[in-house]
């Protein structure tokens, strides 16, 4: 499961990203999760994609981006991700974020802040914490209006 993209490492590569994780949190959405997508990607291809299904699978850590980690792991069959790079919709939850860096991953790109419940920068700062055995790179507000548009469209529907 691996789809190649030749992009250079560029903002637009980035954006390139963050659409198709993007393209995972519309099917949470489909499907009345919280539209949450994420995809890991290694070297230019995506190796891991996931969105929500906390509802479906009726578990309370089948976010998005544990969902992503494991396929990536399960495609690459190794437990750490050091080169390579998180892409995920809204900011991760301290249990994702922790799951982010127990993974090893280089670096994450972030659309949408979470004020709420964020694990990595806007609450907490799990994934940056320099007491941990490891720190991820991470930069935020990738395509963040569209990332909020979606999660904005998803909770005034359930109102």
């Amino acid at each position: 499961m691996t789809e190649e993209y030749n992009l250079p490492d560029t903002w637009r590569q980035h954006q390139v990203f963050m659409r198709k994780a993007l393209d995972e949190a519309k099917l949470a959405y489909e499907k009345d999760e919280v539209p949450v997508g994420a995809v890991v990607v290694h070297n230019g291809r995506i190796i891991g994609k996931g969105h929500n299904m906390v509802e479906t699978l009726k578990d309370p850590t089948a976010h998005a981006e544990m969902i992503a980690i494991s396929s990536a792991c399960s495609t690459i069959d190794e437990k750490f991700l050091k080169d390579c790079i998180l892409y995920v919709s809204l900011e991760p939850c301290p249990m994702c974020s922790g799951a982010v860096v127990w993974a090893r991953l280089k670096s994450m790109y972030v659309g949408a802040l979470d004020p709420k419940a964020g694990g990595s920068g806007s609450v907490f700062n799990i994934s940056s914490n320099r007491n941990l055995n490891h720190q991820v790179e991470i930069v935020h507000s990738i395509l963040e209006e569209e990332c909020s548009e979606l999660l904005r469209r998803f909770f005034n529907r359930r109102r």
